[in-house]
């Protein structure tokens, strides 16, 4: 075989092996680099993941800090309000007590122009009268009267006591110091003074003695 017919051959095999390698690899490149591309793409993909968790982490982060200096807030304004409230509870009723310093001042500079007690005494006892009657209608403080009424230790404290053959049970005589009642609880006893009732055992003895005076008399 001459020189140039065996070029030939070898121009021939070469030429059929480059054609098969292409066939094989369409795109000219290899699989390793088409693998390296893929990975690339999810580190990506995994990076911008990542980037957006972080950002919903701080979003919440911040909704969290938010609502507790809400709350915090609220707290101290409760807390305020509740004092305040403690504070000022007692102004309507201080107000009513203010109104009746006023009758008590103009009722003394009426009896320092006038001189008059008998007028003095009058305005004293309206006030008053004025003073109870507001303390029961705005504020359902009732005094009430004990003498004559049955002795009740729920509303009387007796401070005396005299037996008496006037009653048959426990009966009030005195009424010291005036009791309250605060709607439908005790306020302040009354301070009273109590009869007693005779026992049975003294009255006998007593008439016993009296009819034997009488045969001696005799």
């Amino acid at each position: 075989m001459s020189k140039e017919k065996k070029e030939e051959v070898l121009e021939e095999v070469s030429t059929g092996t480059d054609e098969a390698l292409e066939n094989e690899n369409p795109g000219g490149g290899s699989s390793a680099e088409q693998e390296s591309t893929d990975d690339s793409d999810e580190k990506v993909s995994l990076e911008r993941h990542i980037e957006a968790l972080n950002a919903e982490v701080a979003d919440l982060k911040d909704q969290l800090l938010r609502k507790q200096a809400d709350f915090e807030n609220f707290r101290k304004r409760v807390i305020r309000d509740k004092e305040d409230s403690i504070k000022y509870a007692n102004t309507n009723l201080l107000l009513d007590l203010v109104q009746i310093i006023d009758d008590f001042e103009r009722a003394i500079k009426s009896s320092e122009e006038s001189k008059d007690f008998a007028a003095f005494h009058a305005g004293i006892e309206m006030i008053e009268k004025q003073f109870v009657g507001t303390l029961e209608r705005n504020w359902g403080l009732k005094r009430f009267e004990s003498k004559g009424e049955e002795f009740d230790p729920e509303k009387h404290e007796a401070i005396a006591m005299a037996e008496s053959d006037e009653h048959d049970v426990q009966t009030v005589l005195d009424d010291f110091q005036k009791g309250y009642m605060l709607h439908d609880r005790v306020l302040r006893h009354a301070k009273v003074r109590v009869s007693m009732p005779k026992a049975a055992g003294n009255s006998d003895h007593s008439g016993e003695a009296a009819e034997d005076t009488t045969k001696e008399t005799h």
